[in-house]
């Protein structure tokens, strides 16, 4: 199971303090265990809004990105690569955090703090990387944030077509138990890209209930450690 980190000494503001048109809830604070939970658990995430000096952003989008986990589309030739690659959880965390954070990427985000958060709370047993592999290499994946029935997802990479697809498809798999109705799949953003996968948008007041409700139920077995 998780280790709970010292809590947070950070105070995010309250959702009836946020304002209804931005997606931006604050700045500041700091990428810490405890600051990270604490922020996730009230529908908040963090992105970098510049270089290293600048303060971190905290966002709850006012339109947040669900996939409804009977919502996913999968087209016929997804599907055949589903057959070819296998799919595996928390062998190589580390290598995905990095290879979603390749600066070689467009709009990369994930900077050198970040992927050290990360892994710090991969390492207390809240980060998850779900990951496609073809025999000994890693060719897709993505990673998140496991907390009760949320799965936070913060970003996924591909080397071969199709591959980020076959992982996110995999981490659906994994989250359809008994209680698959009320787990939540956040997907941050609605883009094109997660729009033809079935990722929906819905507001934040409704992403914010939901969240209550998801906390409260028990991690999948696959994220559960035993």
């Amino acid at each position: 199971m998780p280790t709970e980190p010292p809590p947070s000494p950070w105070e995010f503001p309250a959702p009836v303090a946020w304002d209804p048109d931005s997606d931006l809830v604050g700045l500041g604070a700091d990428l810490a265990p405890g600051t990270l939970l604490s922020a996730y658990r009230r529908g908040l995430f963090p992105m970098p809004t510049g270089g290293r000096r600048d303060p971190m952003g905290w966002f709850s989008p006012v339109e947040r990105g669900v996939l409804p986990l009977d919502g996913v589309r999968v087209t016929r030739s997804l599907r055949r690569s589903t057959r070819d690659l296998e799919i595996r959880v928390d062998t190589a965390c580390d290598e995905v955090i990095r290879a979603c954070g390749d600066p070689r990427r467009a709009a990369g985000w994930i900077d050198d703090r970040v992927h050290a958060a990360y892994v710090e709370l991969h390492r207390l047993g809240w980060v998850h990387s779900v990951e496609a592999w073809r025999g000994d290499r890693l060719v897709g994946g993505l990673y998140g944030v496991a907390i009760g029935g949320l799965f936070a997802g913060e970003s996924m990479f591909h080397r071969e077509r199709d591959a980020s697809k076959v992982a996110l498809l995999g981490l659906v798999d994994l989250m359809r138990d008994d209680h698959a109705g009320a787990r939540l799949l956040d997907t941050q953003w609605q883009t094109p890209h997660l729009a033809s996968l079935g990722v929906v948008e819905v507001p934040r007041e409704t992403y914010l209930a939901r969240l209550r409700d998801a906390l409260a139920l028990p991690l999948p077995e696959a994220f559960a450690g035993g």
